[in-house]
């Protein structure tokens, strides 16, 4: 496998052996689109200076944990999907956050293209809201959901995955076309139950959080979301859908538009303002149900769109914490 070089140093992340690793795995003109505020990078050499090298700094014991990896051909190509976490203690501030002398933990989710044995292009979320709420400086709305340290399958079968995935493909499929009957038919359109595990995990990201059941689904996730953007429109013809065994994953940049009306959404007042939204998901299908489903949202880029610098404002927000508050 390609990638798995590259996953063995940045397990054992150090510096010299995680830079030989990402020239190896990626073609050096590779398109790399990271979270908000990395943003496009131009191959590995920049990834590493831009974004993992001021990690490492930070996090001086940064290790890479996967809880999930699936692969594929699709249309597109070869797609390798990767769950998991960022972890090492906070000892050093970074992009402005303070440190915290604690372990943290930042959940990531990253798709790679892979052409002729290398990785031409890369779609990555970092969760930076759940590091900013470990440091106590999330300046934004507060979460519906529950936020904790989300876990990987409940199988533990995550870096064990075999089988074509036709089914859970087929069951994710089928599930997505029902969500979006909700603007003809309403709930019942969508047939939830049908889909739906009764048990099931809607792990969100930091600053929504995570939904248990399909009332938790509903409550503190999708109807805040949908009365927000009833006009929201997905572009799955344009993101890479794949599956392997009982586990799907789809990346799209961007995957939705949609237009902020009604309450506002996430603290967002409803300025009328169009946005699209960078959503990167993998689902467990469990006896022909949705079991779990791992949802990563780039926030920061969503608040960017209507004018608000997340970071700058926790950075007013974290003068207290550090105690530098003058001018």
């Amino acid at each position: 496998m390609t990638l798995q070089p590259l996953r063995a140093a940045l397990y054992d992340f150090e510096p010299k052996p995680v830079r030989a690793a990402l020239e190896a795995a990626f073609a050096p003109d590779a398109a790399i689109q990271l979270c908000h505020p990395f943003e496009t990078l131009n191959g590995p050499q920049d990834y590493f200076d831009t974004a993992l090298a001021p990690l490492y700094a930070a996090w001086p014991d940064l290790e890479r944990r996967e809880t999930i990896v699936i692969e594929s051909e699709i249309h597109s190509g070869h797609w390798i999907g990767c769950c998991g976490y960022y972890t090492g203690t906070f000892a050093k501030p970074w992009l402005g956050m303070p440190a915290t002398g604690h372990q943290s933990v930042m959940r990531f989710h990253e798709f790679f293209r892979i052409e002729h044995g290398r990785i031409v292009e890369m779609q990555a979320l970092w969760d930076l809201p759940e590091v900013m709420m470990q440091a106590g400086v999330w300046p934004m709305s507060p979460s519906l959901g529950r936020e904790w340290h989300v876990p990987g399958p409940a199988t533990q079968d995550g870096l064990r995955i075999t089988g074509n995935g036709a089914h859970a493909l087929r069951v994710v499929g089928d599930m997505l076309t029902a969500l979006g009957r909700s603007k003809e038919h309403g709930l019942a359109g969508m047939d939830l139950p049908r889909y739906w595990h009764p048990r099931a995990s809607w792990y969100g990201p930091s600053g929504i959080g995570t939904g248990r059941g399909i009332s938790g689904f509903r409550n503190w996730h999708q109807i805040p979301f949908l009365n927000a953007m009833p006009n929201r429109v997905g572009d799955p013809a344009g993101g890479h859908f794949f599956a392997q065994g009982d586990y799907v994953g789809f990346t799209a940049w961007p995957g939705m538009s949609a237009t902020i009306t009604g309450d506002g959404w996430l603290g967002i007042a409803p300025s009328g303002q169009q946005i699209t939204l960078r959503s990167l998901d993998f689902w467990r299908v469990e006896n022909g149900l949705i079991r779990e489903n791992w949802v990563l949202v780039d926030l920061l880029h969503v608040y960017a769109q209507i004018g608000v610098d997340v970071l700058a404002r926790m950075r007013e927000f974290a003068k207290a914490r550090t105690g530098r508050l003058d001018p």
